[in-house]
């Protein structure tokens, strides 16, 4: 199963370093040196090797083996990544979930469903799960609320604090 890491939103320089926005959790572990990417653009999909790693501003730029030159990335611009899930194992915590098993669930305050998570962002803090019903709720991912997380049945209880759903 393949799952989606990313974008490349741009060069950073001439050298076929990329700009990749995160779509994804575990960054660090999943674009370490040596971890194949699948880039798909339009209906074509490449396989890469990451050459190399790192972070500037609120993005991660990467090289990749054998594309060491603007002209040789240039045309992955606004392409999609993805990872096959078994190319990085990453031992999960008790309470600690991939992104892809998160979105997609449908999210239930006292037995009644306000909505499906559309999206996950971090803050310094916990991580927001963006849920989109009716209405759009930003639901933090903490103890207080987040009561019960079931992938298996893609289902998340929770108990809103005061104004959280207004």
């Amino acid at each position: 199963m393949k799952v989606n890491v990313g974008k490349i939103v741009n060069m950073h320089g001439i050298k076929g370093e990329v700009r990749v926005l995160s779509e994804s959790d575990f960054t660090k572990e999943r674009f370490q040196p040596g971890h194949e990417l699948i880039i798909q653009s339009g209906k074509e999909e490449t396989v890469v090797k990451i050459k190399s790693y790192r972070t500037h501003k609120n993005f991660h730029l990467l090289t990749f083996d054998g594309l060491l030159n603007i002209n040789a990335v240039e045309q992955y611009k606004g392409a999609d990544v993805f990872q096959e899930l078994e190319e990085v194992e990453i031992a999960l915590a008790e309470h600690e979930y991939y992104y892809h098993d998160i979105i997609g669930c449908t999210v239930f305050n006292e037995g009644e469903p306000i909505g499906r998570v559309t999206d996950i962002f971090e803050t310094g803090a916990n991580d927001v799960w963006v849920v989109k019903g009716d209405k759009e709720h930003l639901i933090p991912y903490i103890a207080d609320v987040v009561k019960k997380v079931d992938v298996d049945n893609k289902t998340i209880e929770i108990e809103a604090m005061d104004g959280l759903l207004s």
